[in-house]
């Protein structure tokens, strides 16, 4: 599996600095380590942002971020920005400024890679995750260990762990994009844009607000909720799952599929 250029900044960081996990160390020191002021206050519309400045370097995140865990994600995210794109910016720009201006590049996707690397290593997530059967619990588990959020811990499974799962993510009652592991025996229907499968369970959180206990977090469902069905294939010869982590504040859902 290739390495991207997200996680070999992290892991260059993290050597040259010699630390091997930051779960015990807030996402606050390693800003101002690096020169940059951290401050909170509310934000509609973004969780944090960067400014840029051949002086300082501000770091604001959203105040009304719920969870420790997503607000160490989004200042991971942040400090990505700051370790792999500041020379480029400054480089395009004379005075103070955002880095909203690159959003439309690959900078974004650049800082989550770093900031999944930051502060979830590969190997010791590797590591914890393959001591155990997957599910909820496991996730939660995994989010609690390293102190990130349930939905950055989910596509980090999916990228590392060792039991194949796909993602469905929806937005607004619209599927917004799905993933599916590589030669994965099943295949998603398409329903980009199309609301999620009457009965799945995305559907029925869309519909009622329903959301399960931790508990009940794992919900049965029919394979052709997701998948489509092979000539003469029954749906009762399989047993697969849907876990929705579902953030009635920003009206998103995503669903965790697989099978066991």
């Amino acid at each position: 599996m290739s390495i991207s250029k997200g996680q070999i900044a992290a892991r260059k960081f993290m050597n040259e600095h010699g630390f091997s996990d930051l779960s015990e160390i807030p996402m606050e020191l390693i800003a101002a380590g690096l020169g940059a002021t951290v401050i909170e206050k509310p934000m509609p519309y973004a969780d944090g942002r960067i400014v840029f400045g051949n002086r300082k370097t501000i770091i604001t995140i959203n105040s009304e971020i719920e969870y420790l865990g997503k607000k160490r994600f989004t200042l991971g995210h942040e400090i990505g920005h700051l370790c792999m794109h500041k020379e480029h910016f400054l480089l395009h720009n004379d005075t103070d400024a955002t880095l909203e201006y690159f959003k439309s590049g690959n900078q974004e996707t650049e800082a989550n890679e770093f900031a999944s690397e930051l502060i979830m290593p590969e190997k010791h997530f590797k590591e914890i995750s393959d001591d155990y059967e997957f599910g909820p619990e496991l996730l939660r588990y995994l989010a609690d260990q390293f102190k990130s959020s349930i939905t950055s811990v989910a596509y980090r499974y999916f990228k590392y762990g060792s039991h194949p799962i796909c993602l469905v993510y929806s937005y607004a009652d619209k599927v917004k994009y799905w993933m599916r592991p590589n030669q994965y025996d099943h295949f998603i229907k398409d329903c980009t844009n199309l609301t999620p499968p009457s009965d799945s369970v995305a559907a029925e959180f869309f519909k009622t607000g329903k959301i399960y206990s931790k508990k009940e977090s794992k919900q049965p469902i029919w394979k052709s909720t997701w998948f489509e069905l092979k000539y003469r294939e029954n749906d009762n010869d399989f047993n697969f799952y849907e876990y929705c982590i579902a953030t009635p504040k920003y009206n998103t859902v995503l669903s965790v599929i697989w099978e066991d």
